[in-house]
């Protein structure tokens, strides 16, 4: 066992009795059998298998990975999400221009928008071939500097994408402030949301994945879009949102520069990728 572990392997041992105790102490997981194992390997052990069934063993390693790849997509999502926000504001201040998003909408964001896809990637069901990879190391963190990186890049297109739209609705389209705060949100907003498909592990397919699986993850763009919808044209919460009635023009900006993030996905993977490759 140890000779295993020397060499870099993950070495899970099953054992039942008092001698079985070391090597369910040594081992990275220790298993002991729950219906016929002693209370000395029981307390040695990482893990107790209550039915005393191996399959279970594969099962339960499944839904350990499973967990925490949900819990990594759902910091990712989130993160991404907060940093593109703040970095819209703080450029905002920075250079001195008028707040592209009010206080009010950010709130908005941050309990409608962010929340819903956010909670739907939490309840996925995990790749395919998920037993497949080899075992990550134990002591990796959740959010290590591949995740960082990829928050930092994913938060910037969000960003960039957003005043993209500000510019074109102020300077191209010659929109009035309210107008122009109207598609800088609602960009940001549907951005969100199709971010949330850049969340598949990078070995899985493009359209059919463990995202796209989710149906969850469909319910809950179903009920963004919905809310923000309702928030753009009912008066009473436009007006308090300071909103204005998109028309089909600043429609045009919004679907247009919101897809930037889920078209750009695919390239900050790869450049992701690269950097996990290097040395």
């Amino acid at each position: 066992m140890r000779s295993y572990q020397a060499a870099g392997e993950i070495v899970a041992v099953t054992g039942d009795g008092v001698n079985d105790a070391p090597a369910l102490r040594q081992a990275d997981i220790g298993v002991a059998m729950g219906l016929r194992g002693t209370d000395v390997a029981r307390e040695a052990a990482a893990m107790i298998l209550l039915d005393d069934a191996f399959p279970t063993i594969v099962e339960a390693i499944r839904n350990g990975r499973v967990i925490f790849g949900n819990i990594r997509r759902f910091a990712t999502y989130l993160l991404s999400c907060n940093l593109g926000e703040v970095s819209i504001v703080g450029i905002a201040m920075v250079s001195g221009l008028p707040l592209p998003l009010l206080p009010l909408q950010i709130l908005f964001l941050n309990l409608v928008t962010d929340v819903f896809p956010a909670f739907a990637l939490a309840m996925g069901e995990g790749e395919s071939d998920i037993l497949k990879r080899p075992p990550r190391d134990p002591k990796e963190p959740i959010l290590g500097r591949v995740q960082w990186l990829a928050i930092v890049l994913y938060g910037s297109t969000l960003t960039a994408a957003t005043f993209g739209a500000l510019a074109l609705a102020h300077f191209w389209l010659g929109l009035d402030e309210r107008a122009t705060v109207t598609v800088t949100f609602l960009t940001l907003a549907f951005g969100q949301l199709w971010h949330v498909f850049n969340m598949r592990h990078p070995s899985s397919p493009l359209i059919l994945n463990e995202v796209s699986r989710n149906q969850w993850i469909w319910a809950a763009l179903a009920l963004c879009v919905g809310i923000l919808l309702t928030a753009a044209y009912v008066p009473s919460l436009s007006s308090m949102l300071h909103m204005a009635a998109p028309d089909v023009r600043m429609w045009g900006i919004i679907f247009a520069m919101s897809a930037a993030p889920l078209l750009v996905g695919p390239v900050i993977r790869s450049i992701v990728s690269r950097y996990v490759s290097k040395p």
